[in-house]
């Protein structure tokens, strides 16, 4: 059954012709125990139908487990965006992005087409002083309306700077994870696996965690 009807196929066409460059959405799944893998895929052969600027790639994670390696892919189903030189930029998904977070997916493939906004020099500035890895985690569910803005502001930090890694994390599909870092609200966005804070927070909250990991 498809997840998009024919009018929203209709307006996301008009919204990725606003793609600059290709785009590949490399899809991680495993054999066996998979939640939403199935529907995973099939979701997303949806989307790169929308365009011919859209590239799918479907991988196993133990079959591929250099590229899984190399994109820091560590459960299943995981979606990974790569620019049109199949770079990876450190923008992921973890679960299937539907419901209220197609609104961070659609964005997300339009940014690493290249045709994003550049955010504001003060931000870019924080960004470059960086020079510590710096992985952002934004754990979410599918009913939450919220959330696509955090997950939103933690990718664009990771397409301004090679040292930041950003993932979304279904919190429902991901129980174990989830349960780990005491998720029990969302958007949680967890830095370095240790500084946190909950909602979508303005951009410069993002960075003043971000800050902490420099020390």
């Amino acid at each position: 059954m498809a997840l998009l009807n024919e009018q929203l196929q209709g307006q996301l066409k008009e919204v990725f012709s606003e793609m600059k460059n290709d785009v590949t959405i490399a899809v991680f799944t495993q054999k066996g125990a998979c939640y939403s893998c199935e529907e995973t895929v099939s979701f997303m052969e949806e989307v790169e139908a929308l365009s011919d600027k859209i590239h799918l790639e479907k991988l196993d994670i133990e079959a591929d487990s250099e590229r899984a390696k190399e994109y820091n892919v560590t459960m299943t189903p995981s979606i990974v965006l790569l620019d049109a030189d199949k770079k990876y930029v450190g923008v992921k998904f973890n679960g299937i992005p539907a419901g209220h977070e197609i609104n961070s997916f659609i964005p997300g493939l339009i940014e690493v087409s290249g045709a994003g906004e550049a955010l504001p020099e003060n931000y870019l500035e924080q960004l470059n002083a960086l020079t510590k890895p710096v992985n952002i985690k934004v754990f979410v569910t599918l009913s939450c309306p919220h959330c696509p803005g955090a997950v939103q502001k933690a990718h664009k930090l990771a397409l301004e700077s090679d040292l930041v890694d950003a993932e979304m994390i279904e919190a429902q599909t991901f129980g174990e994870i989830s349960d780990k870092f005491n998720v029990s609200s969302v958007p949680k966005i967890v830095v370095n696996d240790k500084y946190e804070f909950v909602g979508n927070q303005p951009l410069q909250v993002f960075l003043q965690e971000i800050a902490k990991t420099q020390n």
